[in-house]
């Protein structure tokens, strides 16, 4: 499975928000931005990491980044996360896989010692031309955005 890596152009993409409404890449140009991929709405570290972002975007927003959430959810289950967690930022849905495997984000992984096939938890960070700047796969959920605020130069 290919994996995005610095310098690469990010495959360009439209898909629905938690509305339904259509969100492309192209609408981030012109400004960086951190893409995380994630499992499953609703559930436990999906949601930690989610909330995290949620409370790390000021911050975020502040050194220039915005933030996009994808999983592979319907917008109607991304309606309902946004607004039981209070995100205030766009989560996308992806049911046919596409985006994510574009993105290196789907494929085998393992879970509880099996290969499996499944979303990989990770985060791209792309420039404002839309190249990818970092790129991290397999990421833990817990204390993932401390790491990647770390790793923009973000953080004490």
């Amino acid at each position: 499975m290919p994996r995005l890596e610095p310098g690469d152009q990010a495959p360009d993409f439209t898909l629905p928000d938690d509305t339904g409404a259509p969100v492309s890449l192209a609408d981030f140009r012109g400004r960086r931005l951190v893409i995380f991929f994630y499992p499953a709405a609703m559930t436990p570290g999906c949601t930690t990491e989610a909330c995290d972002f949620r409370d790390s975007l000021g911050s975020l927003r502040a050194a220039g980044y915005e933030v996009v959430g994808i999983s592979k959810d319907a917008p109607d289950k991304l309606a309902r996360f946004r607004e039981k967690e209070g995100l205030t930022y766009p989560l996308l849905g992806d049911p046919d896989l596409g985006v994510l495997t574009a993105f290196g984000a789907y494929g085998e992984k393992k879970s509880y010692g099996k290969t499996i096939q499944g979303v990989i938890r990770s985060t791209i960070v792309l420039d404002e031309q839309g190249r990818v700047e970092l790129a991290k796969y397999n990421v833990k959920a817990k204390g993932h955005v401390a790491s990647l605020s770390r790793s923009l130069g973000l953080a004490e």
